[in-house]
């Protein structure tokens, strides 16, 4: 039987979630280079400075594609990562140590895809304009205690927040599922 979850906590930017990534992010880029197409990224809230979040670096490896880069499950096993399907047609997600206790998400998606291009605007964008990354932290403080004992559920919370903010990017074209496409 597997423990419950930690609860949901957030709490105030740490100076060192930049370290933490980029000690991740060497040690991915040794053990699945070859399988790295569009590069390995900091994402979510921990790549905010000054901005609230789960002490959890979020991780972002633009691959080629789903399948070609199952091979690499392997190199990440051996890192700690364990891989759980979600959102499978969008993404292999995994995390570090244990699901219960999360230090790390590593999401590899194709490099292009609109959920590639989404991590990154919304990352950007809340680097860019401090108001709107004041905004997101007072809402996951609210979700985080409203729903302090269900990720899945704090996570469909932000998603209309997050979806907001996407499509007011300037530049962005929407596809008919409503997220956002690359530009090139």
């Amino acid at each position: 039987m597997s423990e419950p979850d930690e609860p949901i906590c957030i709490v105030s930017y740490d100076p060192e979630w930049p370290d933490r990534f980029e000690e991740e992010r060497a040690a991915l880029e040794e053990a699945i280079g070859p399988w790295v197409k569009g590069g390995i990224h900091h994402v979510g809230s921990t790549a905010v400075p000054g901005l609230d979040a789960k002490s959890i670096i979020d991780i972002l490896v633009g691959v080629e594609g789903l399948e070609s880069a199952k091979p690499c499950f392997a190199p990440l096993a051996e890192l700690g990562y364990l891989y759980a399907p979600y959102r499978v047609e969008q993404m292999h997600w995994f995390c570090k140590p244990d699901p219960s206790r999360r230090t790390h998400h590593l999401h590899l998606v194709p490099a292009g895809s609109p959920r590639f291009c989404n991590e990154l605007a919304f990352r950007d964008r809340l680097r860019a304009d401090p108001e709107v990354a004041a905004r997101y932290a007072e809402l996951k403080h609210e979700l985080g205690v409203r729903f302090e004992h269900d990720r899945e559920a704090y996570t469909d919370a932000k998603a209309s927040f997050i979806e907001r903010i996407l499509g007011s990017i300037e530049g962005r074209t929407m596809s008919s599922e409503g997220e956002a496409r690359c530009q090139s």
